[in-house]
């Protein structure tokens, strides 16, 4: 079953749709400004110097379990094979030079089956890659974190640099239900809007109202502050899922980031920390993902929809042969069981809305058709 391509901008009006053209013009400028510098990283310290990997686990049988693994993996193919080294977290917290703190990472994690072993690189071309690559190899549930990560995958092979400061990372599950697949990304979006949420509350911070926009984008005050990219691979019985997340945290460009936003809402505010985010994104995930394994995404749709910025939203979508296509317009209503959205046009029938192109602009780039009753 095809997963649902991914599609940015919306928001919930005009003014929405006129600053979501203006961050993707500006997201297009800083890529083509950061391009060349991403290169040159690369070529200092990709193939050259090779990753290097601190391992760290919730445990010390995690982490020598982890470290174990960790020592037979590999990431490339061919002559762009890169050398990977492994060392242990000494106790310091695995990047602590970098910004990030494992150990206070493992500190406030509850989650049993995800996010308790972990590899962390301050550099490296794709944690998305990696886990791929090596899923056999890893135990399920690992997740890989970046401090800057220069060759980041996106949907439609799209390339992505991200600079530091935002939190950038990989993880791995398993799933039996083909059925559900293309519904995850959903999952794991509601996952992230409800950490970022609850870490808010406990640490008495102004809340960010961190919104999903279909299907797989956070958006912030009308602009894109993170992105979800779910890819899968079969094997007898059970489908391997690499579930990988960018999210904005301490960098301004080329969008906006959480704690710009906090200091706007109040100048003097405690900052969001990423190693905070990443185990309260785990420990909201495990629960929600028990849910939408034993239940199906039907539980979690109302959470879902308070989430969301397209309810009641209306769509410009095309019709017809492409030689031939009209524009007419929907009303988003929902979801439909497949994961697409479900509208209800002018003439009152029910029409499954799928993703067309690469557009920014989400008013366009969509593909009517009629549902069977």
């Amino acid at each position: 079953m095809r997963l649902p391509v991914r599609l940015p901008p919306p928001a919930t009006a005009a003014a929405a749709t006129a600053a979501a053209v203006i961050a993707a013009v500006a997201l297009r400028r800083y890529l083509r400004t950061r391009s060349s510098m991403a290169t040159s990283a690369h070529r200092r310290g990709g193939s050259a110097g090779g990753v290097a990997l601190v391992v760290s686990g919730k445990s010390t049988e995690d982490q020598r379990l982890l470290a174990s693994a960790a020592g037979s993996l590999a990431l490339g193919e061919g002559d762009s094979v890169e050398e990977i080294t492994v060392s242990r977290d000494s106790g310091a917290g695995a990047g602590a030079g970098a910004g990030f703190d494992a150990a206070a990472y493992m500190g406030a994690l509850r989650a049993s089956r995800f996010g308790r072993w972990m590899l962390w690189s301050p550099s490296m071309a794709s944690t998305h890659d990696l886990v791929t690559q090596n899923f056999a190899k890893l135990p399920v549930g690992v997740v890989c974190v970046a401090g800057v990560q220069f060759r980041g995958r996106g949907r439609s092979k799209n390339v992505w640099e991200s600079p530091a400061g935002c939190l950038m990372f990989s993880f791995t599950s398993q799933m039996e239900d083909a059925r559900k697949l293309p519904l995850m990304q959903y999952v794991v979006c509601l996952a992230m809007t409800e950490a970022i949420k609850e870490l808010c509350c406990y640490k008495g911070l102004p809340e960010l109202e961190v919104k999903i926009k279909w299907p797989n984008d956070l958006y912030l005050k009308g602009l894109k502050v993170g992105g979800i990219l779910c890819t899968s691979s079969y094997q007898p019985k059970v489908y391997n899922i690499c579930t990988g997340i960018g999210l904005n945290v301490d960098n301004k460009e080329p969008t906006t980031c959480l704690n710009a936003a906090l200091k706007e809402m109040k100048a003097n505010s405690p900052t969001l920390k990423r190693e905070d985010i990443l185990a309260s994104f785990f420990n909201k995930f495990e629960v929600l993902f028990e849910i939408f394994s034993n239940e199906g995404f039907q539980a979690l749709e109302e959470q879902y929809y308070n989430s969301w910025l397209h309810s009641g939203q209306k769509v410009v979508v095309q019709d017809g042969p492409e030689a031939q296509r009209a524009d007419s317009v929907v009303t988003i209503q929902g979801l439909t069981p497949a994961g697409y959205l479900y509208a209800i046009g002018e003439d009152g029938k029910s029409y499954e809305l799928h993703p067309d192109g690469n557009s920014f602009d989400f008013f366009a780039g969509l593909v009517r058709r009629k549902m069977e009753t």
